[in-house]
């Protein structure tokens, strides 16, 4: 019989993590860049199919490209990320390294995500609707070449 936590040390220790505290930093970005979504902190092969006189046998390709995406409300007077972008046009791209911890209560990580030489492939402006109130929301999306993740 499975019995539910009833104290705050049995939730802590049984229950899944939430999302909604998190913490993003970007090697080399002095300025605070607050992020309010992350997603493709994902890591997989490229299958490979291999037809022998017996049928079919399947094994891990090639790792699958990296592509991070961040959003960010819009403030003034930050153009950071605008700036990492426009030095891919000058072909003078710094590739960053990128930490995302996920955060217990107390601000501490529980889960870390490090994207290792990260770059911009594409900064998206937010839509504008004359009917909404919603945040300005601009994205970036990355590509990388690495992956790591440690637990606390």
């Amino acid at each position: 019989m499975t019995t539910m936590a009833t104290t705050v040390a049995d939730i802590k220790a049984d229950y899944p993590f939430s999302v909604y505290r998190f913490n993003v930093s970007i090697m080399g970005l002095e300025d605070k860049v607050g992020f309010s979504e992350v997603s493709g902190l994902e890591v997989g092969h490229q299958p490979i199919t291999y037809k022998d006189g017996l049928g079919f046998k399947h094994m891990p390709g090639m790792p699958e490209p990296i592509k991070l995406t961040l959003k960010r409300g819009m403030v003034k007077g930050n153009s950071t990320l605008y700036d990492w972008m426009a030095s891919v046009r000058l072909n003078r791209i710094e590739k960053r390294d990128i930490t995302i911890s996920l955060l217990d209560e107390e601000t501490h990580p529980l889960v870390t995500w490090t994207v290792q030489s990260a770059f911009p492939t594409k900064l998206v402006a937010p839509s504008f609707n004359a009917t909404s109130n919603e945040v300005a929301i601009e994205t970036l999306e990355l590509m990388a070449d690495s992956l790591r993740v440690e637990h606390a």
